[in-house]
């Protein structure tokens, strides 16, 4: 064994590796990790499903006609364009309550 190495770990095997194989043996990290990861996942699928009642013309000519406008979309993970459920954020949640 080398300084510095724990028995679990495998020779060879990168200590980035090695701590994510030992981040899912904890079943709490385990359980937060793919609680994120499910997040992600819905939230990347939210993403194209497009609010209804939007004119998608209009929101073309929008795109077009403001430089301004796709750099939001840029930072809003391509949600914007497609006007999607997952671009309006929280906003719906919190004026409903």
């Amino acid at each position: 064994m080398r300084a510095g190495q724990t028995a679990r770990e495998q020779p060879g095997r990168p200590a980035l590796i090695q701590a994510m194989i030992d981040a899912f043996r904890t079943p709490d990290l385990r359980s937060r990790i793919l609680f994120v990861l499910a997040m992600l996942v819905l939230f990347r699928l939210l993403a194209h499903v497009p609010v209804p009642g939007v004119e998608r013309s209009a929101l073309g000519n929008l795109f077009q006609s403001n430089p301004l406008v796709p750099l939001f979309d840029l930072f809003s993970g391509g949600g914007l364009r497609n006007m999607s459920i997952a671009a309006l954020g929280v906003f719906p949640y919190i004026t409903s309550s």
